[in-house]
């Protein structure tokens, strides 16, 4: 005899809570139309639960989708001889029919395909009568003892659980199961399934690298697509001319010709791109391009699925090309180093990135994102001006960063997303920012999800926000102080927009002078302008040039508001080491009353 599969955790916490007697209607959310490999063969979610988990145990088993009706995956004697069960019906009709087969027949189980058309939610009054009615008799059945007396449940299948009416959500006799992405070793079964010829070593690495995708995904990644074309020779050679003259080009083409079967020339350009090589892959996989490959597909996908909701970062310097700023440098890097030796213990919850406009933070950000190593997404605007949309379009990307990681969580202007709840909007912004907290907080997140949020307006975040065990690092940037502060900004600057010059400090100090108190944007600035003005003349930026160059850009300038700026940012810095010698003296008695009399000037 063979062991059976075990079964996902999934389902073991429904197995659970409906033999604890906690619930016989179950809400089951996310990857609810992902695919489910179980003994070498796909089931989708709902053929899952009705052929694996219920088939054992239950006599009839009804799936109803409010748009094609009722079919039946298994059914008693009794339950065939009612015809009207072959009959497409509105919810009105389906409903009290569901409802008197089970409170009659034993043994049967109910599968509803996007709940979310029947039972929606928004406010209950606003709600059509028959959608209230729908809740009202779910909510019903929920609490109903009958029901669980005759070894009969009910699944509701929805993706977002915010589609739900609260009403149902709140109830805790319907218990919310999350149906996960595929974890580790779940997408390792998959690629095994897609591609026989992989190693244990490449299934390894190829199941890190599709962290966040769902199986079907990964499958058809994967899978050697089938054709009947006679242009695989052709192609092969087409991608064998793209991959160069490497070694073992040959074998790489072969395996790169079986996944693109199907595809434009341009559209494999653009996945087996020499010009835009990514990070370095995993030494042990063989065919680096089809990590490469994998990479480009993923986040098309991802992309896709989350659109408008996230973006992907990829940094295109490391530490080394920041200017200056080596205590926060140092700080980073040993941050960097603790997720490369991935002990946990040592990686803060969240860094918090203060200081005025113009500073670098967005740019240290993506530096330290190349020197960690890791993936990274901004979180973009996922507010909706429709019921519900902005919750669910959080827990979209909440529950795809923690399925991805471990990841950098990006938040630019942090005041904007962790700013007060309006209550106009009836409380979204509120709920927003609890999960939001709620999410930053989760010790199951520490070395897999780091949250970076970066504002210049500390004072508008709510300081539960800034609390140790959500952004345990406050890491202040200033505007340059000194000469000496400004002139390594200026090099890797020229550095790295591969501006010739004839620069040389300390002995040009002269010309970096006239430029403290500028922000590193308007040093950027300044470079480009004398890269300009070089370019009509002798090609090369000399000190004569740059002093030009100086004399002519006029920077926006705002001084009171900057100065208040930089006080917050030293008001919320973690370690007084991270501010410059110039304020570092400030006690907190004098900075109190500084920020206080500025706040009266400018009236914020």
């Amino acid at each position: 005899m063979t062991t059976p599969a075990p079964l996902p955790p999934w389902v073991e916490d429904i197995r659970g809570k409906y033999l604890a007697g906690e619930a016989s209607v179950f809400a089951l959310h996310l990857n609810v139309f992902d695919q489910v490999l179980h003994e070498g063969r796909y089931y989708s979610v709902t053929d899952f639960l009705g052929r694996v988990l219920l088939w054992p145990t239950k006599r009839n088993i009804i799936v109803y989708d409010p748009a094609a009706g009722i079919s039946l995956m298994r059914q008693s004697e009794e339950l065939a001889k009612v015809e009207a069960l072959r009959l497409a019906r509105p919810p009105r009709e389906v409903l009290p029919l569901l409802e008197a087969i089970l409170f009659s027949a034993s043994g049967t189980a109910l599968i509803m395909t996007y709940a979310g058309a029947l039972v929606p939610a928004g406010e209950f009054h606003f709600l059509s009568e028959q959608d209230r009615i729908n809740i009202v008799t779910l909510h019903r059945w929920s609490l109903s003892k009958e029901l669980a007396d005759k070894d009969n449940l009910v699944f509701l299948q929805t993706e977002m659980l915010s589609e739900l009416s609260p009403l149902l959500i709140g109830n805790p006799r319907i218990a919310a199961i999350e149906v996960p992405l595929p974890d580790a070793g779940a997408r390792a079964d998959v690629i095994r399934k897609s591609d026989a010829t992989l190693d244990a070593a490449q299934v390894e690495i190829l199941a890190k690298h599709t962290a966040g995708l769902r199986a079907v995904q990964i499958a058809s990644l994967l899978t050697p697509r089938t054709s009947s074309e006679t242009d695989d020779a052709e192609r092969r050679d087409f991608i064998a001319s793209l991959l160069g003259t490497g070694r073992d080009v040959g074998s790489r083409a072969e395996k790169l010709a079986g996944l693109t079967r199907g595809l434009r020339r341009e559209e494999i350009r653009h996945l087996i791109n020499p010009d835009q090589p990514l990070p370095e892959p995993d030494p042990g996989y063989a065919c680096a391009e089809v990590l490469a490959l994998v990479h480009r597909r993923k986040r098309e996908i991802i992309e896709k699925e989350c659109v408008g909701l996230i973006e992907f970062v990829e940094g295109a310097h490391d530490l080394s090309a920041v200017g200056g700023n080596e205590h926060i440098k140092a700080e980073l890097r040993r941050i960097a180093e603790s997720i490369k030796a991935g002990e946990r213990a040592r990686i803060p919850m969240g860094l918090l990135f203060v200081g005025p406009m113009g500073t670098g933070k967005t740019f240290v950000a993506g530096a330290f994102v190349r020197e960690s190593g890791l993936s990274a997404v901004k979180l973009k605007n996922f507010r909706s001006k429709w019921v519900g949309s902005t919750e669910a379009n959080l827990e979209k990307v909440l529950s795809l960063v923690r399925s991805l990681g471990p990841i950098i969580l990006i938040i630019d202007e942090g005041d904007r997303a962790f700013g007060g709840g309006d209550e106009e909007d009836g409380g979204t912004s509120s709920r927003v920012i609890a999960r939001l907290k709620e999410f930053m907080s989760d010790p199951e997140n520490r070395g897999r999800v780091l949250t970076v949020l970066m504002t210049n307006r500390p004072d508008k975040l709510d300081v539960d926000i800034k609390r140790a065990g959500r952004l345990d690092r406050k890491i202040p940037f200033f505007y340059a102080g000194e000469a000496q502060e400004i002139e390594p900004v200026l090099a890797a600057l020229l550095r790295r927009h591969a501006i010739a010059h004839d620069m040389d400090w300390p002995r040009d100090r002269a010309v970096s002078e006239p430029l403290i108190g500028y922000s590193n944007a308007d040093l950027e600035a300044v470079c480009l302008l004398a890269h300009d003005l070089a370019e009509q003349q002798s090609g090369r930026v000399t000190a004569e040039i740059f002093r030009q160059a100086v004399a002519d850009y006029l920077p926006p300038r705002d001084t009171r508001m900057l100065e208040y700026m930089e006080l917050l940012a030293v008001f919320e810095t973690s370690r007084r080491s991270l501010v410059p010698e110039r304020l570092r003296h400030l006690s907190g008695a004098e900075l109190n009353e500084r920020l206080r009399a500025l706040r009266s000037e400018l009236r914020i």
